[in-house]
């Protein structure tokens, strides 16, 4: 019997907890901790709401808050985050790069969709834009600024993303 696949749907993670969790990622980063104001504060949101947002959020074991109210990202929390991150950049190249869309819809497109991928489509897809980057396709029309060959795996790709932004080409 095959393994079943959990999608983002079954899972019950929505676009607006990603962007919690994305929050939360992008604050430890950049600052060191993070708290409901600066979460409130780089969303646009009352305190009320994302107080709210992230009792969800850590009933379902994403989010840690500590005695000191500073929040952080549960091992699984860490994990979504970077998958979520790899399917944005990937998705975002794919769209822009292969398919020709403009950055500003590419960027609006790959956020839509990011969230809603499996990690077996993440791999695939992955794999995907990994081969048109080899040497033998780049001699193609399909071509991606971004060198997804250079990852011996797909999980490699998703060790190093960062923050809420592309992977930056060389």
């Amino acid at each position: 019997m095959a393994d079943k696949i959990q999608h983002t749907h079954e899972n019950d993670l929505t676009h607006s907890m990603v962007h919690y969790l994305l929050a939360i990622h992008k604050l430890k980063e950049s600052k060191g901790y993070a708290r409901v104001t600066d979460i409130a504060h780089e969303m646009g949101l009352t305190k009320g709401s994302v107080s709210t947002a992230l009792t969800n959020l850590k009933k379902r074991e994403l989010v840690l808050e500590d005695e000191s109210k500073f929040l952080s990202l549960s091992p699984s929390g860490h994990e979504a985050v970077h998958g979520i991150l790899s399917s944005r950049t990937i998705l975002y190249y794919f769209l822009r790069d292969i398919i020709g869309v403009n950055e500003e819809t590419a960027h609006k497109d790959s956020c839509l969709m990011e969230h809603l991928m499996s990690s077996d489509t993440r791999e695939k897809f992955f794999n995907f834009m990994k081969t048109l980057c080899s040497d033998e396709i780049k001699k193609t029309n399909f071509t991606t600024s971004f060198d997804f060959s250079q990852f011996e795996h797909q999980h490699d790709f998703e060790e190093i993303q960062k923050g809420d932004t592309y992977l930056k080409t060389e």
